[in-house]
Parts: structure tokens; C-alpha cells; sequence
């Protein structure tokens, strides 16, 4: 594909709630527009966007997908991405690398949970958008309901510049408002306005002249003035309230169908804006800066994709802010502070790669095997590096312990989650050390459950995916002037003999474990204290009820006694452990759970129900704060019973609400609650 000036180019993300039609629409535009010669489709895993076999299988879009094509001399940067929750990473990065958006709409389900969200990440962008309401030809679809619903969700500003001929089986392609012509079947024939339609046209044409003539002080005097405003005035106002936000166009079609795609496509070239619109803010000398877009500024290319495949290697994606960059060249990691090398750089279409010299300002490319670069990061040139903000993805909220299903998989474990946290940012690994497991953590079950397909795919390993252990503590309640253990064996020459007797306090929660010594008249020589404690610390990770961590317990070791030749440091480290224990058996132990921190958002009308639910969960509500129609609930909870609230919090609200959870403090476990616990250990141990 021919390089584009910066005029001629438009970056625009597709965003839906799943299941509104973006992959099979953005497969019309690259058939309309001659990228492709078939139509594929989304059910029988032929479309150009969803080619990864976890695509196919589940027929929803997992992954970010870039799809170019050449509209009216222009080149369209299409970037498809999921409309299901789980993968809003690279809704995210889609967002990041656009100058405007397509929001697409189901004209049957109208705007949906998704949909809000989508908008509410353009405004935060202040992306122009326009709105697609897909799926004219199915059962149920209504245009002028569905634009009533946008209007009431999103304001007045959305207006229709398209409206529809027919509707379901009915559907025969749309009428511009602007240019008053209609244009039915695939591909379009230019016609006559049915006369059924006038009345309806006539009134959302004015609607629209009016809204238009309202952004632009000499439309607006010439249509006070009772003049009417030519086509191409109208074109250029609508375009100057399309870029500036006063306006949200709503168009019409069937994606399916291929109906109306003509249409879209010149509605993106012509008022969506090109780069050069759009004002670049970087870092340099730790200064923010504006940055001019253009091919003679400092090169300034933000990373905002990186997928890792087993044959290639790893693929970063990029999108060139300023300047340019050439295949077989050297750049700047101004993130890193490294020089990287770039090999051939490539155009992108679905799963195809095609060659390029270089990938100038405004434009979209990726190039294979990159050493230290990663998504968020910015590529530059040495002598005037500059940093582009990285993207923000969110933080996730849903764990699972990940295990190796055999010990060729645990071998290879680590190389694998580390290419699939890299590949998604949303994905995060750690370690819990209390319960020794790895927790992989991401925005919901199905993204984890695609991680592991994808480990076992393209990397061989396979692996469990279950619900984390509870990181318990235990601690003691009262105080034990003496906890003593005397270690003796006697078996032929030497033998073994350690005596220890220490005091345990218990500590205010949070303190952690101290370790003390008083002993006088040398009962205990100073050089087995030191085992003494080696004991100590041992013992405390393993507890008396349940077998959990001791936290918030100081032992002083006071007496004690040695023998001259039996003693030695290894009877004094099984002394101080063995006495420990049987201390913590005499305090009065009792078991700690993490409890954390919720803050819930949402729908006012669902708030009764979501407290409802938190009190089958033994939260305790901190405080609300309603703003708007949501509601924003404040709560602590035992992490016990909120495991798999990603999961709860998604069916109680039909994915409308969101939360976030952070470890508050350690609380005493309830009586029954303790038994049950304790119980289970010990079947797991038996």
C-alpha cells in the first residue's frame, strides 16, 4: 500500500458493545474499498479481523486488529477491537492510536452497557466520533428508536445525517440527508427519495442545517436571515462541528449486508479528522512540549500493541506521531533509554504483512523482534528524544492460581506468562508468598481463560487455572510467660541436647514478629541464640491451628540450659522451634483473614440489590456517593468472599457495573467460619 500524506490519512477505532456487528462492518469497508475480495464473515471464521483461532472459535473479537484501506485517495486505518469487557486493554490502545472513533450500535438491542462505556472513554479522549446503527436487516430493528435511546443516553448532539429505507427484511439502503439522494442495494444505486419518506426526511434534514448552522457564526447569521445554506456549506460546518465535538453524526446500514458501507466510508474521510488535527504533547528535558506533526519533526512513535508469536517472534505495533521511521534503521527507546534496532517494518492487515520502506508521520506499522521495547513505550531519535504519553490500562481485579499440569509445563511456565502479560498489559503476575501460589490477575474470567488457550497454542503449556487460596494468618491472644521445649537424644557417642524457654506476647495487629533475648548467667551460650532464632522464624510459618503464618507474636528467649558436649546449634534451632509451638498452642490462637477495600460503581437503580448482596458477604458498608445516575458504593469485605466477584458483579448487573479492591487490614476470623477452615486444612493434609 502507497504511502499517504498526512492529510490523507485517518486513524479510526471501531468500538461497540460485543456482539453490535464492528468486525463484520469493518469486513464491508475493506471489501467496499477493494482490500479484500470476499466477504468474510465472523460465524464460519473467515473475516479479515478475527483470525486468531481463539477468534474463531468463540466467534467474538479477543485482539486488536488493524485493517488499511484506500477510501477516496485516502488512506483508512481501521482498528477493530473487542466489544467484550474483559479485553478493554486494547480497547484502551485502539483509543490511543486513533484521531476519531465509530461507534457502532445494534439497531435491534439499541445502546447497550458497552456502548456507554466506549463513549465514556471517547470523551475522556476527546475523540470525534461517529455513530453506526448496524444490523438495519435484522428481526426487531428500529433506526428512530434506536436514535431516540442515543440521544437520551448521549445528548442532542448526536443527529442522523442518514436515515433508512425500510427496516428488518425490509432494509434497502439509506437516504443522505445532506446531498438528498438515496442509495440502495450492494452496490449502491443512486435514486429518487421514496415519497413515503419526505415528511421525515424534511424534518431531520432541518434539524440537522439548523445544529450545524449553530457551530459557525456567519452560517448561523445567514440562516437567521432566512438564506439557504448550500451543500457544501453545509458539509464544511458539519465537518469543523464533527472535529470540534459539537455534533455526533448517526449513519445507517447492515454490515451483513454490505448496505450503506459506501456511505460510512466517505463519512470518515470526509468529517473525521487526519492527524494533522490533532495536537501531539510530549516529553523532552522533562518539559511538556507541543509537537508539530509532520514528516521534518523529531521522530516521536508510540507503541500501543505487542503480540507474541512463536514463529516471528514478537510483533510491536506502532503509531508515528512525528517524523519517520525506515526499515533497517536505529532508533531511540526514550522510555528505556536504549537504542533499538528496526528490521523491515510492515503494513498490517488482519494476519497479513506486507513490506514496507518506512512508516511516516500519521501512519500505522510494526516490525518483528524488538529487544527491549514494549507496549506504552516511545520510539525516538537519540539526539532529541522525546516521551509521548504511555497508555493507561486499567488495574485488574480478578485472580486465578495458575499451576503446571505436568513438570515439562512447569519448566517452561515462567518463559510462557511472561510473553502473555507482555502481550497484554491487563494481565499481571505475582507470587503470593503466604500460599506459595501464582496468581495470574486480569479484568475477568474469559480473558483468563484465553491466556491459558493461548499458553497452551503458542508456547506448549498447558496449565490449571483455579480460585486462589485465602492468604490466612494466625497469631496468638494472650500472653505465655513460658513456653518451654528441652531437645535430648541419647543413641551411642555423642548425643543431642538443646533446652529452650522463652516468653510470647502478642503484638498489635500489623506489627509483624519479633524476636528477643534475656538470658543471664550465660544459660544459654551466645552462640546458639542465633539458632535459637533460626528456630523461631521457621516455626512461625507454619501455625498450630490450620498451619497458616504466625504474624504480630514477639518471643524473648530468657532461659534455658547446654551441654558441654552434646549441644549444638542444630538441637538449639529444634529446641527454639518445638518451644515456640507448643507457646503458640497455650496463647490462645486464633486465625486472621485479609480483609480489603471495594469501591463499587453503580446504576443507581441496582444500588439496593448490590448492598443487598454485600451483606450476604459480611462487608461493611463505609459510605455512598451518588453521582449522576451511578452510584458509588465504599466497602470493607473478608477477600474470602470476593474471590470471584468479577464474576457475581457482572451477572447482578449485566456488565453495567465495575469495581476496584485493595488490601485494607487483617481481621479475626468468626467462630464457625475458623472451624470450617481449620477443618479443611487438616482434610488436605490428611
Amino acid at each position: 500500500m502507497e504511502q499517504s500524506g498526512l492529510e490523507k490519512i485517518r486513524n479510526i477505532v471501531l468500538l461497540s458493545h460485543a456482539g453490535a456487528g464492528k468486525t463484520s462492518a469493518a469486513e464491508a469497508m475493506l471489501f467496499t474499498a477493494k482490500a479484500i475480495n470476499r466477504l468474510g464473515k465472523v460465524d464460519d471464521g473467515s473475516s479479515t479481523s478475527d483470525y486468531d483461532p481463539d477468534e474463531i472459535k468463540r466467534k467474538i473479537s479477543i485482539n486488536l486488529s488493524l485493517l488499511p484501506c484506500q477510501w477516496q485517495d485516502t488512506k483508512v486505518n481501521i482498528l477493530d477491537t473487542p466489544g467484550y469487557s474483559d479485553f478493554v486493554g486494547e480497547v484502551n490502545a485502539g483509543i490511543r492510536a486513533s484521531e476519531a472513533a465509530i461507534i457502532v450500535v445494534c439497531a435491534a438491542s439499541g445502546v447497550e452497557v458497552g456502548t456507554s462505556q466506549v463513549w465514556g472513554y471517547c470523551q475522556e479522549a476527546n475523540l470525534p466520533r461517529l455513530i453506526f446503527v448496524n444490523k438495519m436487516e435484522r428481526e426487531n430493528a428500529d433506526f428512530f428508536k434506536t436514535v431516540n435511546d442515543i440521544q437520551a443516553r448521549f445528548g442532542p448532539t448526536c443527529l442522523p445525517i442518514q436515515i433508512p429505507i425500510g427496516a428488518q427484511h425490509d432494509f434497502q439502503g439509506i437516504i443522505d440527508l445532506l446531498a438528498l439522494k438515496a442509495y440502495t442495494g450492494s452496490p449502491p444505486k443512486e435514486g429518487e427519495i421514496p415519497s413515503s419518506l419526505e415528511g421525515q426526511v424534511n424534518t431531520f434534514r432541518e434539524k440537522l442545517i439548523e445544529a450545524v448552522a449553530e457551530t459557525d457564526d456567519s452560517l448561523i447569521e445567514k440562516y437567521l436571515g432566512g438564506e439557504e445554506l448550500i451543500s457544501e456549506e453545509l458539509r464544511n460546518g458539519l465537518r469543523k462541528a464533527v472535529v470540534s465535538g459539537s455534533i455526533f453524526p448517526i449513519l445507517a446500514g447492515s454490515g451483513l449486508q454490505n448496505v450503506g458501507i459506501d456511505q460510512l466510508l466517505d463519512a470518515m474521510v470526509n468529517y473525521l479528522p487526519s492527524p494533522a488535527e490533532r495536537e501531539v504533547v510530549a516529553i523532552a528535558d522533562s518539559k511538556e512540549e507541543k509537537i508539530e506533526p509532520g514528516i521534518d519533526g523529531p521522530l516521536a512513535a508510540l507503541v500501543f500493541k505487542t503480540t507474541a508469536d512463536p514463529y516471528v517472534g514478537k510483533l510491536t505495533y506502532f503509531r508515528v506521531f512525528s517524523g519517520n521511521i525506515d526499515s533497517n534503521s536505529q532508533v531511540w527507546n526514550a522510555t528505556k533509554g536504549s537504542a533499538e534496532r528496526i528490521g523491515q517494518l510492515f503494513m498490517l492487515r488482519g494476519k497479513n504483512q506486507e513490506p514496507v520502506a518506512k512508516v511516516s508521520t500519521g501512519d500505522i506499522g510494526a516490525v518483528a523482534k524488538l529487544n527491549v521495547t514494549n507496549t506504552g513505550d516511545t520510539l525516538s531519535s537519540q539526539n532529541k528524544p522525546v516521551k509521548l504519553a504511555p497508555i493507561v490500562f486499567p488495574s485488574p481485579v480478578f485472580d486465578e492460581a495458575v499451576s503446571p499440569k505436568t513438570k515439562a509445563d512447569l519448566d517452561k511456565l515462567g518463559t510462557a506468562l511472561s510473553r502473555i502479560t507482555e502481550e497484554d498489559p491487563t494481565l499481571r503476575v505475582h507470587r503470593e508468598p503466604d500460599t506459595g501460589e501464582t496468581l495470574l490477575s486480569g479484568m475477568g474470567d474469559t480473558q483468563l481463560e484465553v491466556a491459558a488457550e493461548k499458553m497452551q497454542r503458542k508456547f506448549g503449556v498447558s496449565v490449571n487455572l483455579e480460585t486462589p487460596k485465602v492468604p490466612y494468618k494466625e497469631t496468638i491472644t494472650v500472653s505465655v510467660p513460658s513456653a518451654e521445649h528441652k531437645h535430648r537424644k541419647q543413641s551411642g557417642g555423642h548425643g543431642q541436647y538443646g533446652h529452650v524457654i522463652m516468653k510470647l506476647e502478642p503484638l498489635p495487629r500489623g506489627t509483624g514478629n519479633e524476636f528477643a533475648q534475656h538470658v543471664v548467667g550465660g544459660t544459654v551460650p551466645k552462640n546458639y541464640i542465633p539458632a535459637v532464632e533460626k528456630g523461631f522464624q521457621e516455626a512461625i510459618q507454619d501455625g498450630v491451628l490450620a498451619h497458616h503464618p504466625v504474624v504480630d507474636v514477639k518471643a524473648t528467649l530468657y532461659d534455658g540450659s547446654f551441654h558441654p558436649v552434646d549441644s549444638s546449634e542444630i538441637c538449639f534451632k529444634i529446641a527454639g522451634s518445638q518451644a515456640l509451638k507448643k507457646g503458640l498452642a497455650d496463647g490462645q490462637p486464633i486465625l486472621l483473614e485479609p480483609i480489603v477495600n471495594i469501591q463499587i460503581t453503580v446504576p443507581n437503580d441496582l444500588t439496593g440489590d448490590i448492598i443487598g448482596d454485600l451483606n450476604t458477604k459480611r462487608a461493611r458498608v463505609q459510605g455512598m456517593n451518588p453521582s449522576g445516575d451511578i452510584n458509588i458504593i465504599d466497602a470493607q469485605v473478608p477477600l474470602a468472599e470476593v474471590l470471584r466477584y468479577a464474576i457475581d458483579l457482572k451477572s447482578m448487573t449485566q456488565g453495567r457495573g465495575t469495581y476496584t479492591m485493595e488490601f485494607s487490614h487483617y481481621e479475626e476470623v468468626p467462630t464457625q467460619i475458623c472451624q470450617r477452615i481449620i477443618s479443611q486444612k487438616a482434610e488436605e493434609k490428611a
